[in-house]
């Protein structure tokens, strides 16, 4: 009886999951094209599940080794149950794979059971409260009607007139699992992210964060330009059907663990984001209805189930919609700081920025809704080619009496000094004034470009402004084509970053290093010598565009090391560093919360018992800074290493001068 039932029960479910499956890629395809290589992706697929994605999931060895026995016991239990149940593949080698996977998945189970007793807020509840049981239907399910494959029931005692109610009940065990596990994997449930996941990882829209070294650990964070010159190409996302269609399958991908709501700076200050809850909302948008069934952390201050969308309706509704017409708020999108964290954490590599990014592009291209101070700071890159509106004939005012050499009259150097904006800035001066001792005591050979230096764009491309962002890209670049370097160096991880990560897609490919990079290189080359450091404890606050955005977590660090300072590493540190608040516009649109994002982070500081912060970012200076009833002092790197300045002998100083400081040869230089 049961041999008969059995593989009807499995191809059923395997048609139902057939039928959700193609319902699900239509719903993705409503998206718009993106090429992938299709074979290239599923080939690589295997490597970028069992390497990079577990290379996120095992920061929490508990959670690795708990999703290694539930995952990997499911997989191999599936495809054993269809040879073995379900096209009459019994044998005892089979069949026992097939307990032991079972077996494994169960035990696995377990550890998401006792997670499930008193789950962190984090977690989504609802439907994935019964997601345990499932498992456990599932693995006893099939542990049992295996056993008389291997011998260790007979194999008649399933088969007998009064064996009935046992059979029944097996049945309906197998049946509650394969609903879960199969049907329920593409119709949208808990198991909804192992078939979305899967193609997710697949064609992911930034197939170059995988690496292929061991251990994964590849990065790709620079934003995607817009063709401005196609008319038909919408400037950013209003709808969901705006987004590539393998952005759509990122979405649905999520797993809802909420890793990214836990490190998310915004929603902490209680400002109206969650980055899960914003990724789930585009999964509505995307199929269609309300938000009302949302099991998580809501926005704060914005109750669930007042929300709706379509795929091709607005996902900001404009004001002349009535109330309840959009999928999430304005103010939702601009609380985000670009900082990366949530990105970071996701175990499915999931973008959110680059998805709040394209729907600010829409509000301020298309409607030119950008909140608060964020219209006047655009008209001003784009009159005075900076944010503050400051005269750019006075960009180095601040260094008059330091009789810096310029790019229009030397032609070519070894590195090129990129000032940034903060020389408008007078705190901002105090570190390009230490930054300029520190390359004069190590006579490196560099010249800035003064009066000819435009802002970066950073503030404007993410502030959804891409016209202004490329306008000012394009000029920066035709001005650095004028000159030879061999290297960008710069206080400002925004430049940085945008100069290192997002120009080469408009033609500028510059091999550029942040002032505490190249501050670590020129003491490790000799040609600095600092005396040890007498001062009270030290923390480090790493800046986001430098560590998640670019991986550089050592080199400032070294500096302080060299200096004779021991950090006191905040809890928060490193890849889960707390945001300062200042990025990505923040401070712009300033979008109100319960508490301000900087004071939490000196808190951090506070508890850390360190009486000095040092910091590697102008934005992160003023951020901080800002702070009022702080103990704590703010300094950036390059100032403690100004400072600490030992005068070398002249002909040791004329020796070390002649090595090169970076290892990048002429041939090389950018033209």
């Amino acid at each position: 009886m049961l041999n008969t039932i059995l593989p009807i029960l499995i191809f059923t479910a395997l048609a139902l999951a057939a039928i959700g499956a193609v319902r699900r890629v239509n719903l993705w395809r409503q998206g718009r094209p993106s090429r992938v290589n299709l074979f290239k992706g599923l080939a690589a697929l295997p490597r970028r599940y069992l390497v990079d994605l577990h290379h996120v999931v095992a920061r929490d060895k508990l959670i690795s080794n708990t999703h290694v026995a539930t995952a990997g016991g499911f997989v191999a239990a599936a495809m054993l149950m269809i040879l073995v149940h379900g096209l009459g593949f019994a044998n005892p080698l089979l069949g026992g794979l097939l307990l032991l996977a079972s077996a494994s998945m169960f035990v696995g189970s377990l550890f998401v059971a006792r997670r499930r007793i008193n789950p962190p807020t984090r977690l989504s509840k609802g439907p994935w409260m019964r997601l345990p049981k499932s498992l456990m239907a599932f693995s006893v399910g099939v542990f049992l009607i295996t056993l008389p494959t291997v011998g260790l029931l007979p194999e008649g005692l399933l088969e007998g007139s009064g064996s009935w109610f046992l059979v029944v009940a097996l049945v309906g065990l197998v049946a509650w699992g394969l609903g879960e596990m199969f049907f329920g994997m593409t119709w949208g449930g808990p198991m909804k992210h192992a078939f979305a996941g899967a193609l997710h990882l697949a064609f992911h829209r930034r197939p170059e964060r995988f690496s292929t070294k061991k251990g994964g650990g590849g990065r790709s964070t620079g934003l995607k330009a817009l063709n401005l010159e196609d008319e038909a190409a919408p400037l950013g996302v209003e709808k969901p059907a705006d987004f590539t269609w393998n952005q759509l399958l990122g979405f649905d991908a999520c797993v809802q663990c909420g890793r990214c709501e836990a490190a998310c700076p915004a929603l902490a200050a209680g400002q109206p984001l969650n980055p899960k809850k914003l990724i789930q909302d585009m999964v509505v948008g995307m199929a269609g209805g309300s938000d009302a069934q949302y099991a998580g952390t809501p926005y704060p201050g914005k109750p669930v189930g007042e929300h709706r969308g379509t795929p091709h309706g607005p996902i900001v509704a404009p004001a002349a919609l009535p109330e309840g017409a959009s999928l999430v708020d304005a103010e939702t999108l601009w609380s985000c700081t670009t900082c990366r964290a949530c990105v970071e954490e996701c175990p499915m590599m999931i973008e959110h920025v680059d998805a709040i990014v394209d729907m600010r592009r829409h509000l301020t291209l298309e409607r030119g809704k950008t909140p608060n101070k964020g219209a006047e700071v655009l008209d001003n890159l784009i009159a005075t080619d900076n944010p503050g509106g400051f005269d750019p004939g006075s960009r180095l005012n601040w260094a008059a009496d330091l009789n810096l050499p310029l790019m229009a009259d030397l032609k070519q150097v070894d590195v090129l000094l990129w000032l940034g904006d903060g020389s408008f800035d007078m705190r901002n001066q105090r570190t390009l004034r230490a930054l300029v001792k520190v390359l004069r005591a190590a006579e490196v050979d560099f010249a800035v470009l003064g009066d000819e230096e435009r802002d970066s764009g950073d503030v404007a491309r993410r502030l959804g402004d891409e016209a202004t962002f490329q306008s000012l890209a394009k000029r920066n670049i035709a001005t650095l084509s004028k000159y030879r370097f061999q290297q960008i160096v710069t206080c400002d991880p925004h430049s940085f970053h945008v100069l290192g990560n997002e120009y080469g897609e408009l033609g500028g490919v510059y091999e550029v290093r942040h002032h505490s990079t190249f501050i670590a290189e020129l003491y490790d080359a000799g040609r600095l010598t600092f005396s040890p450091w007498k001062g009270g404890n030290v923390t480090y606050h790493d800046p986001c565009y430098l560590g998640r955005y670019n991986g550089e977590y050592e080199a400032p660090r070294n500096v302080l090391k060299a200096l004779g300072i021991e950090v006191k590493e905040m809890e928060r540190s490193g890849y889960r560093s707390r945001c300062c608040g200042g990025g990505g516009g923040a401070p712009i649109t300033d979008i109100p919360g319960e508490r301000r994002i900087p004071d939490m982070r000196m808190n951090d500081v506070k508890e850390s018992g360190a009486e000095l912060v040092a910091v590697g970012c102008p934005q992160c200076t003023a951020m901080l800074e800002g702070v009022v009833d702080t103990s704590a002092e703010v300094r950036d790197i390059a100032e403690l290493a100004a400072d600490a300045l030992v005068e070398r002998p002249a002909a040791e100083a004329s020796g070390a001068s002649r090595q090169p400081a970076a290892t990048t040869t002429a041939e090389e230089v950018i033209v």
